[in-house]
């Protein structure tokens, strides 16, 4: 129940009389603002993030929207730069009308550049973020957990995602117990050239991964007694990780002409990842950055507006150039 088109789908056909009491269904975002303001509003972010509701090719709701008269439970749509001006007590505050975090993460960084990039942010989900494409998803794309989110002018951004770092944990944890060793231990091996090139010779997958759906032939368990020691076992592992965040990352890029990768979140700090996605993408420049509030930033940038230098990424975001 992710889904909020869904959800006020399913009210109507399964709750119709609490649905029919609903004036206006705000997303979140919406509601905390609605909350100072009392203005209710849709913003483009909040309608783009997987909810179903939106026509990417027309820029308008899709027709079962308007088939059901779910539109008319949902508030005007304003841009998400939109701002209110309202009174708390007697201060005069500006209050914003919510965005969508991951939208929000992406801003600065387009606010920084002029030409296409790719950003990868990497945690529980590692999320290929490229608002430079202009491509449709098909069918395809969707099967493949391929989705589109809205920037704050209604412009679509195409995106990737990958349940990867929780697929990371899981399978740390089964090397720490089958080892005997402490996880923070494994997270502290770095890329070992020599061992990567005797692995790479075999294209046989070792992991039985057992949260990612993915259509790659695996055995049904992890046999831990073909690798010699745990290095060999996480190198192994992170290739077999990495092999599946490039795939998913070109799912986002397709054919835009793309030549700059920035890599935030968890796997930043993950030497073995950052080596194996320069070796494939040896034409990419790559940088990393560390932006905890990243999505705090944007938000903030929404509201006042505010520009930012090309080298204010260099700056705040402690960004740094990766080389093999």
């Amino acid at each position: 129940m992710l889904n909020s088109g869904l959800q006020l789908y399913w009210l109507k056909h399964s709750q119709a009389n609490f649905f029919n009491k609903i004036q206006y269904s705000l997303h979140f975002p919406q509601y905390l603002s609605y909350l100072f303001t009392g203005i209710p509003v849709s913003d483009f972010t909040s309608i783009g993030c997987h909810t179903s509701l939106w026509n990417y090719e027309q820029k308008k709701y899709h027709h079962w929207v308007y088939k059901e008269n779910i539109h008319q439970k949902l508030a005007p749509i304003v841009t998400t730069d939109t701002s209110i001006n309202t009174k708390i007590g007697e201060k005069k505050i500006t209050v914003g009308v919510g965005i969508h975090d991951s939208s929000a993460a992406l801003l600065p960084y387009l606010s920084a550049n002029q030409k296409p990039f790719l950003l990868l942010s990497t945690g529980t989900w590692s999320i290929a973020l490229n608002p430079f494409s202009k491509e449709l998803l098909n069918k395809k794309d969707l099967k493949k957990d391929c989705l589109n989110y809205l920037q704050i002018d209604g412009q679509a951004v195409r995106a990737s995602r990958l349940f990867l770092g929780n697929e990371y944990k899981l399978q740390l944890k089964l090397i720490s117990k089958y080892y005997k060793i402490p996880t923070t231990e494994l997270k502290k091996i770095t890329f070992n050239s020599s061992l990567f090139q005797q692995l790479k010779k075999s294209l046989k997958n070792n992991f039985a991964f057992e949260s990612l759906s993915l259509n790659r032939k695996q055995p049904t368990k992890t046999n831990f007694k073909i690798f010699a020691n745990y290095e060999i076992a996480y190198h192994q592992l992170m290739i077999e990780l990495v092999n599946e965040q490039i795939f998913f990352a070109k799912r986002a890029i397709q054919s835009t002409k793309i030549k700059k990768i920035y890599i935030d979140g968890g796997f930043a700090d993950n030497d073995l990842f950052i080596k194996l996605l320069l070796i494939h993408f040896r034409t990419y420049k790559i940088q990393t950055t560390k932006a905890p509030l990243g999505s705090a930033l944007g938000a903030a940038m929404v509201v006042n507006n505010k520009k930012i230098k090309a080298d204010f990424l260099e700056k705040q975001y402690a960004m740094k150039n990766q080389r093999i």
